[in-house]
């Protein structure tokens, strides 16, 4: 199944892997490559040479395409935004600020670069400035989001910019991909599954929990803060709900309690101290298995009931 996404960054399927902050290393991006779709590595994890480190590591991995997530809002991201060009990045992918300052140099370099998008004005926008292509990401999706939820924003995106828009928020499986793509999508980030990838290096606890999670087990805090953030429902994260609801506690304690959530959910499984960010599919997740394993099943099962649509139609009327 290819489509014009794929044909552009050189891979075989229309699926990226989420640069989830912490998570998303050398080794699980190489996985998903070698599937064929596009593995992430984040910009976010022990510094600027270590992003440096993982860039290569890949390259022994993988020679097939990957790219570099960098969150534009972490203090190190200038100096990500020229370690991209310095280290032959192809394809860059950007969320939580706007990659104004960087497009001219990485354009310059030959760089692909795919924001992540929550709302039209956003998408049009970065296609100004030269966006190879947009992530529009729905509110159920893990970690950072916005208000809009995937159902709606695809389309929207989909009708105002004449770039190639991926989903992302929402998708886990065959279902869900094929019903980005009838929205529109040429290609589907997904976050949330990979995090139970036998290549991913969270914390057992980490997928323990997701394995166990409900339809109704995730929740969001931080919108007091003016940053939504979507988790597992944690002793963390409801302590974190309860702060925020208390007038009497000032955001800078509030910001306190929550510094190195992330890291402490992903490396040491702390469910009283660690946000575990992961996405409304959680209560999808049955069981770990590999990632060349999560691609085949979203992709082939989104082209098996793609084909099928017509039996589906005829059953259904």
């Amino acid at each position: 199944m290819r489509t014009r996404i794929c044909n552009i960054l050189g891979i075989e399927k229309p699926i990226f892997q989420g640069g989830m902050a912490w998570i998303a290393d050398a080794r699980l991006a190489a996985a998903v490559s070698n599937a064929g779709g596009l593995g992430l590595i984040s910009s976010v994890n022990a510094g600027t040479e270590a992003v440096r480190a993982e860039i290569r590591k890949a390259r022994e991995l993988t020679r097939k395409p990957f790219g570099v997530n960098i969150m534009l809002a972490a203090p190190n991201a200038a100096e990500v935004a020229a370690l991209v060009v310095e280290e032959g990045v192809d394809i860059v992918t950007t969320g939580a600020g706007s990659p104004a300052p960087y497009m001219e140099a990485w354009k310059a370099a030959g760089i692909r670069v795919i924001p992540v998008i929550a709302s039209v004005a956003y998408a049009l926008k970065v296609q100004e400035l030269g966006a190879t292509a947009v992530i529009a990401e729905g509110a159920e999706s893990g970690g950072h989001i916005g208000d809009i939820h995937t159902m709606a924003l695809v389309p929207q995106v989909v009708d105002a910019v004449d770039i190639p828009v991926i989903a992302a928020g929402g998708i886990f499986d065959g279902r869900s991909a094929a019903a980005a793509f009838l929205l529109g999508a040429c290609g589907v980030q997904v976050g949330t599954r990979f995090l139970v990838a036998d290549e991913c290096c969270v914390h057992p606890t980490y997928k323990e929990r997701l394995i166990k999670a409900t339809d109704i087990g995730t929740m969001v805090t931080g919108k007091r803060l003016g940053d939504a953030v979507r988790s597992l429902k944690t002793p963390f994260a409801k302590q974190f709900a309860r702060m925020e609801a208390d007038s009497s506690i000032s955001d800078d304690e509030i910001r306190a309690f929550g510094t190195g959530s992330l890291r402490k959910a992903v490396f040491d499984g702390d469910l009283s101290g660690g946000s575990f960010l992961a996405g409304e599919v959680a209560g999808l997740i049955r069981k770990t298995e590999p990632a060349a394993a999560i691609v085949d099943d979203i992709i082939s099962g989104a082209e098996q009931l793609l084909l099928s649509a017509p039996r589906i139609l005829t059953e259904v009327i």
